[in-house]
């Protein structure tokens, strides 16, 4: 009887090392769950970054205000009657 009850708890050890550490255990699955929660929180930002470059898109080929905008702002270009003005705060620190 007592080689029986030892067999069985063997067999109980082994379904357990199986369950918890062996191929598609349960840290197996956890690991990857984080790893689809990561994805799918990247995927999230990548899906806004691209709503943002066809809004993007949409403006520069829908009319002149965007590229006036963008010319503004990143090449510093004015109109032939303007005068261009630039401010700089001073630095307070205590």
């Amino acid at each position: 009887m007592k080689i029986f009850t030892f067999i069985l708890f063997s067999l109980l050890l082994l379904s357990q090392y199986n369950y918890w550490y062996g191929k598609n255990g349960l840290l197996e699955y956890k690991q990857l769950k984080a790893d689809v929660e990561k994805q799918t929180q990247y995927a999230a930002v990548l899906k806004q970054r691209n709503q943002r470059m066809f809004a993007e898109i949409r403006d520069l080929t829908s009319g002149l205000g965007a590229i006036e905008e963008r010319a503004r702002s990143e090449l510093n270009m004015i109109k032939p009657d303007e005068t261009f003005y630039r401010v700089y705060q001073k630095n307070l620190q205590p």
